[in-house]
């Protein structure tokens, strides 16, 4: 854990962790290797600290109380998460909305069509990725959407018989952008993840997250996990909130590292994500992904989000997209990766750290019970509002 640790030297970190004698949330940064409770009247949430102009700026004039080290927090998160009666970690954003991108990867794009065309079904999809790739090959790898060319590949792809409102979003001029989690609802680092018991086909999505203040500036990032039930989505794009937004189904942390001198969007736009997951059956499955390569540039998916179109008053975090779409198979030939009940997730990045989580069903991990209003009567309650 101690080489995860040194990135939180090198830049500035904030998140959230739960205060048992407060039975409630506490704004918090890391600072020379403490966790220093920074929480106060004016910055009472995350969403009050990434309003404020200067975020960095504030923080330096900001003193608190230290509740240990990085170290010892990020450990004990992975077996405290969810317990009431010890600190640990909780998601880095407050009362963000959370939204996400998807099909913003030219290669996870395909995987999509697949998966519609599969309706479901593992085996076919075998198939129809021979036939599709067969047509695609790597070409819209490079693809910028909503341009030209990528209008001309639209064309291309309906004479074929092989077009998708997956790849209507993929090149074209708008993005998707959908709702992935309700205010509060995020897990952190060392939660359990859920997925729900309906899936027989699922997987992680390493993802980096920006937050964005309610005026659309982006302030920092964060990495995330866009847990992703691949049969639901398959049998019906409707399906989308099903497949997406159930108990424990998003992770965002461990914290968010804030835009500084060290740490810019432009960092983000170069970074790559890998993934490691371990099953209890002792399976390993890596990999990877990177923003290079991503279709949309980060500023235009926060332009489509937030603007006069559509405001969002407490900010909001946003998924961007993955490029992982796994293909290898776990168990049965042919049929690809799935979850098992029981895997270790960790999605890591050298400037932002490392997220881990363990996958349950839905129905058994800890139920979300504090909501917006319960945050209010605390905050209430220790005199910060």
């Amino acid at each position: 854990m101690t080489g995860q640790t040194d990135v939180f030297k090198r830049g500035t970190f904030v998140g959230r962790v739960w205060r048992p004698e407060f039975s409630g949330p506490s704004v918090v940064v890391v600072r020379e290797g403490l966790v220093t409770d920074i929480t106060s009247g004016n910055i009472a949430t995350m969403r009050d600290l990434l309003e404020h102009d200067d975020p960095v700026g504030i923080l330096a004039s900001r003193s608190g109380d230290a509740l240990g080290t990085v170290e010892d927090m990020l450990t004990a998160s992975l077996t405290a998460a969810g317990d009431a009666k010890t600190p640990h970690l909780l998601a880095p954003i407050d009362l963000q909305a959370v939204k996400a991108c998807g099909v913003t990867f030219a290669r996870s794009m395909i995987e999509r069509v697949i998966e519609e065309r599969a309706a479901g079904n593992p085996d076919l999809a075998v198939k129809i990725r021979e036939k599709v790739v067969s047509i695609i090959g790597d070409s819209l790898r490079n693809l910028k959407a909503g341009s030209p060319q990528a209008a001309e590949v639209k064309a291309a792809l309906i004479e074929e018989g092989v077009w998708s409102q997956y790849l209507e979003v993929g090149i074209g001029p708008d993005a998707e952008v959908f709702s992935k989690a309700q205010i509060l609802s995020s897990v952190g680092h060392g939660a359990d993840v859920g997925l729900h018991p309906i899936s027989k086909w699922n997987n992680p999505e390493p993802e980096i997250v920006l937050v964005v203040d309610s005026n659309g500036r982006v302030k920092g990032a964060t990495l995330g996990n866009d847990v992703n039930l691949r049969d639901v989505e398959g049998r019906s794009a409707l399906l989308l909130g099903k497949a997406k937004d159930n108990n424990a189904s998003c992770a965002i942390g461990p914290f968010i590292r804030l835009f500084d001198a060290s740490y810019s969007l432009d960092t983000v736009r170069n970074a790559d994500l890998d993934l490691h997951v371990k099953g209890e059956d002792g399976y390993v499955l890596v990999g990877r992904s990177s923003m290079k390569e991503i279709s949309r540039d980060p500023l235009d998916l926060v332009a489509q989000t937030i603007g006069r179109h559509h405001q969002y008053p407490d900010g909001l975090a946003l998924f961007m997209g993955t490029l992982f779409a796994p293909v290898e198979d776990r168990d049965i030939p042919g049929q690809g990766f799935t979850h098992k009940v029981g895997d270790i997730v960790t999605i890591s990045n050298p400037d932002l750290g490392a997220l881990t989580n363990r996958v349950r069903l839905s129905t058994e991990c800890a139920p979300w019970t504090f909501g917006v209003g319960q945050l209010m009567h605390n905050l209430a309650d220790r005199k910060l509002l």
